[in-house]
């Protein structure tokens, strides 16, 4: 099972290129709703007109440095989380997803008919089985209105898509590839395709798009503490009761950079 190609055996009975046509419609899906998701948030928007607004007020700074921190501390590692099992979760997920669908593309494209392709099969089940583990303990363990509220951990919103289609994609994925054959294995090869046509295909409405904006962000907030223009802004702490009172909620909504302890301090459990 760990040494057998799993779409190798789909060239017997759909059509020559069927999956590879597929996976080029997903990539197309994926450049479409990130673009539809900018313009419709205006992200892009933001970060251009922020840069032009900010030219020449702060000090010289290197972004190049700038942007290898952000790559390796807010991207690689996902700095942003202070919670050591909510990174943990991510990582995992982060790095299995990534892991499971370059092994997808090798294997569809490097090893069409050949299922002796031993290595990237056991990378996709590896990755598979890494975004099973961290998207699973998140869903029923950390989440924080299952963990920290006490909201059924079956409860689905629509910010959950992308979670929730991911799991449903690697888990059908998985079983598909362990019980291919018969009815049972069509089944849940269908179950497969379903999962990760939404998952692709749903980044307009779901926080897919989220992973490609997260960078730019963190690279912006790197920038404006290092220029020193993030100085413009007010420091405030929500948390302070005195500067509370020093300081009316007008300006406290003025995006200050300190917005208190937020998802740092400790969650409540279950009120």
């Amino acid at each position: 099972m760990f040494q057998q190609n799993p779409f190798a055996a789909l060239n017997s009975v759909l059509p020559p290129g069927a999956m590879k046509t597929y996976i080029v419609v997903m990539v197309l899906a994926v450049i479409v709703g990130t673009l539809l998701d900018m313009a419709h948030k205006g992200s892009a928007k933001y970060f251009f007109a922020n840069m032009r607004k900010k030219r020449g007020k702060g000090k010289p700074v290197s972004a190049g440095s700038i942007a290898i921190q952000t790559a390796v501390v807010d991207v690689l590692a996902s700095g942003e989380f202070c919670n050591p099992k909510r990174r943990l979760a991510h990582l995992l997920t982060m790095y299995g997803f990534i892991l499971h669908v370059v092994s997808t593309v090798v294997l569809v494209f490097g090893y069409p008919t050949s299922a002796a392709a031993a290595p990237w099969t056991q990378l996709w089940w590896l990755g598979g089985l890494m975004v099973a583990v961290g998207g699973y303990w998140f869903w029923f363990f950390i989440r924080v209105d299952v963990a920290a509220e006490g909201q059924s951990p079956w409860r689905f919103e629509r910010a959950d898509l992308f979670v929730v289609s991911l799991l449903a994609s690697v888990t059908f994925g998985l079983l598909w590839a362990a019980l291919q054959g018969g009815a049972a294995g069509w089944v849940l090869f269908a179950l497969y395709m379903l999962a990760t046509t939404v998952l692709f295909c749903g980044v307009y409405w779901s926080k897919f798009a989220h992973m490609f904006f997260k960078p730019a962000a963190a690279f912006e907030k790197r920038v404006s503490k290092a220029d020193g223009t993030n100085n413009n802004l007010p420091v405030i702490s929500r948390d302070d009761p005195a500067q509370r009172e020093r300081h009316s909620m007008e300006l406290l909504k003025d995006a200050p950079m300190d917005m208190g302890l937020g998802i740092k301090r400790d969650a409540p459990r279950h009120y």
